[in-house]
């Protein structure tokens, strides 16, 4: 059984599913998808995608604004809290730094990421963390802030070694998704090979960065066994182990 710990469902392609949420809901689930982690990217979007998954309880939630949302409700901590008196709710974000998609000025993006570690402290969530041509100030407002109190996972790791090791010495869990089985991944398939068992997790990032033999297409929460099975490969060692161990990590980190 294997856990998808971060996945945009309610974004998901469903036309191969005669548009019907709960049949794709019983692929999941014939393919041994045991949880998924469904991620929330925006306010305006985030009661259609409880009710969603209301029916589901294989399925948590996160709450949290994108960094590169730049349209919408930017909450407050005070918002963001609120937000998590729902009991599916298991992290904030995902949120963190993108300055590869956002230009000029980006201080909105440092303010909207504080008030998301704000939050993730008060209400004891660990934080799901974007990254993207970013990595020092992503790891300095992690320090400045304190977000070592709560930890979280770095989601669709695409850094290196060095920034691996920062990361898990502030209680964050790496997570890989379908980018560790591309050819020039090679900075990311070194960091699967050595993150310690007991720090990383597996995920889709779904409906976006289908791993091979997939790339290019619409991505689903059923192609994280190909995550877990390439890491295996680059372990020595088998895909249940993969499962096994990021399905503890992933429940140990979020309290499910």
């Amino acid at each position: 059984m294997l856990i998808d710990s971060h996945c945009h469902l309610d974004k998901l392609d469903l036309s191969p599913y005669q548009n019907d949420f709960s049949s794709f809901m019983q692929e999941a689930e014939a393919n041994q998808i045991e949880h998924m982690l469904c991620i929330s990217i925006d306010l305006e979007a985030y009661p259609a995608m409880c009710d969603l998954v209301a029916p589901y309880q294989n399925i948590s939630l996160s709450v949290g604004v994108h960094p590169n949302v730049d349209e919408g409700q930017d909450p407050s901590a005070e918002e963001l809290i609120a937000l998590v008196d729902n009991k599916r709710v298991v992290a904030i974000g995902e949120t963190g730094l993108d300055y590869f998609r956002s230009e000029g000025d980006l201080s909105w993006q440092h303010e909207r990421f504080v008030n998301h570690i704000a939050a993730s402290k008060a209400t004891k969530k660990p934080l799901i963390i974007h990254t993207r041509e970013a990595a020092a100030d992503t790891l300095r407002i992690l320090k400045e802030q304190g977000a070592d109190e709560v930890g979280g996972v770095i989601h669709c790791f695409t850094e290196d070694w060095e920034f691996a090791q920062q990361a898990m010495d502030l209680n964050f869990y790496i997570s890989f998704s379908g980018i560790v089985t591309f050819k020039n991944a090679k900075a990311i398939q070194e960091v699967a090979k050595k993150v310690p068992a007991d720090r990383y997790l597996i995920e889709t990032d779904s409906p976006y960065l289908a791993p091979v033999p997939f790339r290019g297409k619409s991505n689903y929460p059923i192609y994280v066994q190909h995550v877990a099975q390439y890491i295996a490969d680059l372990r020595e060692t088998d895909k249940d182990t993969i499962a096994q161990e990021s399905n503890e990590n992933f429940r140990r980190l979020f309290s499910v």
